[in-house]
């Protein structure tokens, strides 16, 4: 029997490295059944082509937590993360080491600023205070290649901490939206995990 050659196994393995990196990325932090189930939001994109879902838990209540998850935004508390590496995209992005009384009061229905350029807007399509904020594509924008929803969910344990989980929901609407969106969602998986250790540091600190 023919041996398969050495370019050909290299391959092969790349190619299941990068699936599995895939699986990772995807689901960093979040078990099974985080991943797999429903959050508040989902009802907001009702079908996805791709759903991404990352968690923490942070030792500090969901009432410690909430604050910096409201408070976020360009011109407001920021997004936790790379700071320098999003403004080196001219969005203007500076996170907050402290809870602003005055950015706390996020209702349904609020633009939910990216950048400075309103066109980046998403709106807040859901607000559980305490619980949940969603965000999405404002209805009535110029439909783009794809849907999207971004949840912010906390599910408060028995034992004093808080499990925080993101959720990215993607429903494709041009063919060439799939390759476009994982590309995006490498780079996501960087900039999100610096974002909920950035939250998680804040909130244990403050609490």
């Amino acid at each position: 029997m023919r041996q398969p050659s050495t370019p050909a196994v290299v391959f092969a393995g790349l190619v299941a490295l990068g699936f599995l990196f895939r699986r990772i990325q995807l689901r960093w932090g979040a078990t099974a059944a985080e991943a797999d189930g429903v959050l508040p939001g989902d009802d907001l994109l009702s079908f996805a082509d791709l759903q991404s879902t990352r968690a923490i838990t942070i030792e500090a209540p969901a009432d410690a937590v909430w604050p910096w998850v409201a408070q976020m935004g360009q011109g407001r508390g920021g997004l936790y993360s790379y700071d320098f590496l999003e403004n080196l995209a001219g969005l203007d992005i500076h996170s907050a080491d402290r809870i602003h009384p005055e950015w706390q009061d996020i209702q349904a229905g609020d633009r939910f600023h990216l950048a400075p350029a309103a066109s980046a807007d998403l709106e807040v399509g859901l607000v559980d205070r305490g619980n949940a904020l969603v965000l999405r594509v404002p209805p009535g924008s110029p439909p783009g290649p794809f849907g999207f929803s971004w949840a912010f969910v906390l599910q408060a344990q028995s034992v004093g901490t808080t499990r925080l989980l993101v959720r990215e929901r993607y429903a494709y609407r041009q063919w060439w939206a799939r390759c476009l969106v994982e590309a995006v969602e490498v780079a996501s998986f960087i900039m999100y995990r610096r974002m909920l250790q950035g939250i998680r540091s804040r909130a244990e600190g403050n609490h």
